[in-house]
């Protein structure tokens, strides 16, 4: 009789691009995957059904199933298909569609993703970190408030807070149950303030990740975005999470061991962006290991990460005693 292969269950949370570019290469290792994905989206197509429907925004979850699913290209190319010639649905994607039609059909939009990734064969399971619509605000450093993620990147005034609305949010059982189960539990890729941090105001979300016996990752972005991270090091993304949860919990942070091309340098140096200065020495005072790899991936002078990169150093990682490894500077 053959051996039944544990596979290492983990957690991934965050949103945007960097969630599901991370993910497309995590699908293809040894894990057990739950993805926690934000719903504070109010701009463009998912705006415009979360307002129609008053539902959660699907974008986000959209593009995660998408990664997560194992199904004909020209499938998923469908799936993503974005409207174009049509000023009714002009800015949709079909995917958007086909899931608030199977919110509108069964009632609740956790069970549409549920389906939804059955239909196309997602490795792992999808959960919204809110089954409901919720707003993201911001209090900017000079003591003004804005109202809605979408707005909150062209700020030009540093983020002091951000916060969701209505106060009180119950996550969806089964995202506890899986953050209480994990063994690991990546936070990111993704925007700090606008996809990775507001999974975490979910209060309960955010207590269990911090108290969860799992080992925390921190997936460091790569580059600072313009209206949220301007000038923030490695330090000040961890700090602003911790910050927000209430209380320290990341114990590892992935960081890039790349140097960025100056062509592209001066690209994003336009979107008044830059790569993201990793200052060592106080993450380390901070108590947390850094590890270094060559996690970036340039496409058209475009800075991503590199989800087989990623993959392949968190394989080792789990399977190294009680998954630690030194330091490498």
């Amino acid at each position: 009789m053959k051996k039944r292969t544990t596979r290492t269950r983990i957690v991934v949370i965050g949103g945007g691009t960097g969630l599901s570019t991370v993910l497309r290469g995590l699908k293809k290792g040894p894990f057990d995957i739950t993805a926690i994905v934000t719903v504070a989206d109010d701009g463009g197509s998912s705006g415009r059904i979360r307002d129609d429907y008053d539902i959660p925004p699907p974008g986000d979850v959209r593009n995660v199933i998408a990664a997560l699913s194992d199904v004909e290209p020209l499938v998923e190319q469908m799936f993503q298909y974005r409207f174009s010639q049509s000023e009714a649905l002009g800015g949709h994607s079909l995917g958007n569609l086909m899931l608030t039609a199977l919110t509108d059909i069964t009632g609740d939009f956790s069970h549409a993703i549920a389906e939804m990734s059955k239909v196309l064969n997602v490795h792992g399971k999808v959960i919204p970190a809110a089954n409901k619509k919720v707003t993201l605000h911001a209090e900017l450093e000079d003591g003004t408030f804005i109202e809605g993620e979408s707005r909150i990147p062209n700020t030009t005034i540093p983020i002091k807070r951000v916060f969701l609305s209505p106060g009180e949010i119950e996550p969806i059982p089964a995202a506890i149950r899986a953050i209480n189960r994990a063994d690991y539990i990546l936070v990111g890729p993704g925007s700090l303030y606008t996809s990775i941090i507001p999974n975490l105001l979910v209060q309960e979300i955010g207590t269990a990740v911090a108290r969860a016996k799992a080992h925390k990752i921190y997936i460091c972005n790569l580059m600072t975005q313009k209206g949220e991270t301007i000038n923030y090091t490695a330090a000040d993304h961890i700090a602003a999470i911790h910050e927000h949860v209430g209380e320290p919990f990341i114990n590892t942070v992935l960081i890039n061991d790349f140097e960025m091309p100056q062509a592209v340098i001066e690209k994003y140096k336009e979107e008044n962006a830059a790569p993201v200065v990793f200052d060592t020495e106080r993450i380390t005072e901070m108590g947390i290991e850094i590890v270094k790899r060559e996690i970036a991936l340039i496409n058209n002078d475009t800075v991503r990460h590199h989800a087989a990169n990623v993959t392949k150093w968190l394989v080792e990682y789990v399977q190294k005693p009680q998954g630690k490894e030194k330091t490498r500077t």
